[in-house]
Protein backbone atom coordinates (compact mmCIF):
# COMPACT_ATOMS: atom_id res chain seq x y z
CA UNK A 1 0.00 0.00 0.00
CA UNK A 2 1.34 3.42 -0.91
CA UNK A 3 0.90 6.48 1.26
CA UNK A 4 -1.08 9.28 -0.38
CA UNK A 5 -0.87 12.95 0.56
CA UNK A 6 -4.24 12.63 2.33
CA UNK A 7 -2.66 9.98 4.60
CA UNK A 8 -0.10 12.44 5.96
CA UNK A 9 -1.54 14.22 8.98
CA UNK A 10 -0.07 16.94 11.16
CA UNK A 11 0.14 16.08 14.84
CA UNK A 12 -2.24 18.89 15.79
CA UNK A 13 -4.84 17.61 13.29
CA UNK A 14 -4.34 14.02 14.48
CA UNK A 15 -4.96 15.07 18.06
CA UNK A 16 -8.15 16.88 17.05
CA UNK A 17 -9.46 14.13 14.75
CA UNK A 18 -8.03 10.99 16.35
CA UNK A 19 -11.36 9.16 16.47
CA UNK A 20 -11.92 9.67 12.73
CA UNK A 21 -8.33 8.63 11.94
CA UNK A 22 -8.72 5.45 14.00
CA UNK A 23 -11.89 4.59 12.08
CA UNK A 24 -10.11 5.12 8.74
CA UNK A 25 -7.17 2.98 9.83
CA UNK A 26 -9.44 0.18 11.05
CA UNK A 27 -10.98 0.17 7.55
CA UNK A 28 -7.55 -0.50 6.02
CA UNK A 29 -5.92 2.89 5.79
CA UNK A 30 -2.55 3.91 7.16
CA UNK A 31 -1.60 7.35 8.38
CA UNK A 32 1.72 9.10 8.84
CA UNK A 33 1.60 11.65 11.62
CA UNK A 34 4.06 14.50 11.33
CA UNK A 35 5.50 16.73 13.98
CA UNK A 36 7.13 20.00 13.01
CA UNK A 37 6.71 18.97 9.37
CA UNK A 38 8.72 15.75 9.76
CA UNK A 39 7.30 12.19 9.77
CA UNK A 40 7.08 11.10 13.41
CA UNK A 41 4.90 7.99 13.73
CA UNK A 42 2.67 5.71 11.70
CA UNK A 43 -0.88 4.84 12.62
CA UNK A 44 -1.79 1.34 11.43
CA UNK A 45 -4.35 -1.28 12.39
CA UNK A 46 -3.27 -3.46 15.33
CA UNK A 47 -3.95 -6.65 13.33
CA UNK A 48 -1.69 -5.39 10.53
CA UNK A 49 1.02 -4.57 13.04
CA UNK A 50 0.77 -8.08 14.45
CA UNK A 51 1.04 -9.44 10.91
CA UNK A 52 4.18 -7.34 10.30
CA UNK A 53 5.71 -8.67 13.51
CA UNK A 54 5.01 -12.28 12.49
CA UNK A 55 6.56 -11.62 9.07
CA UNK A 56 9.68 -10.27 10.75
CA UNK A 57 9.87 -13.33 13.03
CA UNK A 58 9.55 -15.60 10.01
CA UNK A 59 12.34 -13.66 8.28
CA UNK A 60 14.61 -14.08 11.30
CA UNK A 61 13.88 -17.82 11.39
CA UNK A 62 14.76 -18.12 7.70
CA UNK A 63 18.04 -16.29 8.25
CA UNK A 64 18.86 -18.62 11.14
CA UNK A 65 18.12 -21.65 8.98
CA UNK A 66 20.48 -20.28 6.32
CA UNK A 67 23.20 -19.98 8.96
CA UNK A 68 22.57 -23.57 10.09
CA UNK A 69 22.88 -24.76 6.49
CA UNK A 70 26.19 -22.89 6.13
CA UNK A 71 27.42 -24.43 9.37
CA UNK A 72 26.48 -27.93 8.27
CA UNK A 73 28.23 -27.37 4.94
CA UNK A 74 31.35 -26.28 6.86
CA UNK A 75 31.22 -29.46 8.97
CA UNK A 76 30.79 -31.63 5.87
CA UNK A 77 33.73 -29.87 4.18
CA UNK A 78 35.92 -30.28 7.26
CA UNK A 79 36.13 -26.54 7.94
CA UNK A 80 35.98 -26.94 11.71
CA UNK A 81 38.21 -26.22 14.68
CA UNK A 82 38.26 -27.11 18.34
CA UNK A 83 36.16 -24.57 20.24
CA UNK A 84 38.33 -24.52 23.37
CA UNK A 85 41.52 -24.07 21.36
CA UNK A 86 39.93 -21.28 19.32
CA UNK A 87 38.86 -19.47 22.52
CA UNK A 88 42.36 -19.80 23.95
CA UNK A 89 43.84 -18.43 20.72
CA UNK A 90 41.48 -15.44 20.83
CA UNK A 91 42.32 -14.74 24.46
CA UNK A 92 46.02 -14.89 23.62
CA UNK A 93 45.56 -12.44 20.74
CA UNK A 94 43.61 -10.05 22.98
CA UNK A 95 46.32 -10.22 25.63
CA UNK A 96 48.96 -9.35 23.03
CA UNK A 97 46.92 -6.41 21.75
CA UNK A 98 46.30 -5.19 25.30
CA UNK A 99 50.02 -5.38 26.16
CA UNK A 100 50.94 -3.57 22.93
CA UNK A 101 48.38 -0.85 23.62
CA UNK A 102 49.60 -0.39 27.20
CA UNK A 103 53.22 -0.08 26.07
CA UNK A 104 52.24 2.55 23.50
CA UNK A 105 50.44 4.68 26.11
Amino acid sequence: MTIAVRDIVAFSDARTHLSRLVDEVRLGGEKIITKNGEPAVALIDAKRLDHYHRLEQDRVHLLLLEEVEKGLADVEAGRTSDAMQTLQDLQMQRSKVKRTTQKAS
